[in-house]
């Protein structure tokens, strides 16, 4: 899989670029028809696409005591969705109360102009942007003039569909209507991480399954309950049901997110896995017995194995 950057140097391209910026949390569909934009002109001018984007978000710096954001993507989820709408760069720059007292000019002139040799920025009407969000489209007019690139505003509709559709996602999600979030998210909602070793008791009554460590601390995790979808696993896709939650009957102590993979069997541990959720099914619950418990988790597969289809 293509990997962003972290640094303007480390960009192979020597042509000057069509560029947008922002967070682009999700890559839900009002963002990826601002970045088919971006590949269209790019193309058109017979240049190369690339995304600013920032990690950590720039709320998480400003506002340090507001640790209550949670993001729709985790970094290299919103990469994956940027490469595969064809922009050509990912650039995450890290974003540090240093970064943060760059002023407009001095953000354009060091990043965008010298090392990005910038020949169009695509922005929205209210984007903000250097020390005290100072900068804004028209300081970008003024200083596309002094150094020869070209500014492209992004209409009010547009970027006002964007802001809504990311709260309407994250409202949806939480209020488990999965189906209206991945509506407008385009896709199913993600989740990506490691399998890390369980308690392997899904095993001693049929239902192996794969636990899911995630690594961002910032990523939003749906509520507890038991999902349908399905899973990409070495590069190939499989239907599978996953439970988010404490495990109940069994008097689970921390949050898991744990996946049945139909029709597989090989030994994951360790290696990546992407959980795509496509319906919720039901609340998580406790059971009086395992054996109860077995008994409900065979009616989720049948449901999850019918609801989901593979393209």
């Amino acid at each position: 899989m293509k990997k962003p950057f972290h640094d303007p140097a480390d960009i192979p391209s020597h042509q000057p670029l069509v560029i947008t910026q922002g967070t682009f949390d999700g890559v839900h569909l009002g963002h990826q028809k601002v970045l088919k934009q971006v590949v269209e002109l790019a193309k058109s001018k017979n240049t190369q696409s690339l995304l600013i984007t920032y990690h950590p978000h720039p709320r998480l710096v400003i506002d340090p005591n507001n640790q209550n954001l949670r993001m729709l993507s985790s970094l290299e989820e919103k990469a994956k969705a940027v490469y595969d709408l064809g922009v050509d760069y990912v650039l995450v720059l890290p974003f540090t109360q240093e970064f943060a007292q760059l002023s407009p000019q001095e953000f354009v002139e060091t990043i965008l102009v010298h090392q990005l040799h910038v020949d169009t920025i695509v922005i929205g009407y209210d984007h903000r942007f250097g020390k005290n969000r100072k900068g804004d489209f028209h300081t970008l007019v003024t200083l596309s003039q002094r150094y020869n690139f070209q500014v492209q505003e992004i209409p009010a509709s547009e970027i006002d569909a964007i802001a809504i559709s990311s709260t309407r996602i994250r409202n949806a999600i939480s209020n488990k209507q999965l189906t209206e979030a991945n509506t407008l998210l385009g896709r199913p909602y993600i989740l990506s991480g490691i399998v890390s070793e369980g308690q392997k008791l899904g095993r001693t009554i049929g239902f192996p399954t794969a636990n899911l460590r995630i690594e961002d601390p910032y990523k939003m995790i749906p509520p507890n309950g038991v999902y349908a979808g399905y899973c990409d696993v070495e590069n190939q896709r499989y239907k599978m049901v996953c439970n988010i939650g404490y495990r109940p009957t069994v008097d689970g102590k921390t949050l898991s997110v744990e996946a049945h993979i139909f029709d597989f069997d090989k030994n994951i541990y360790n290696h990546p896995i992407s959980l795509f959720l496509v319906q919720y099914l039901r609340n998580e619950q406790k059971f009086d017995s395992l054996e109860s418990l077995k008994t409900q988790i065979f009616i989720d597969a049948q449901q999850a194995q019918s609801l989901v289809t593979l393209d």
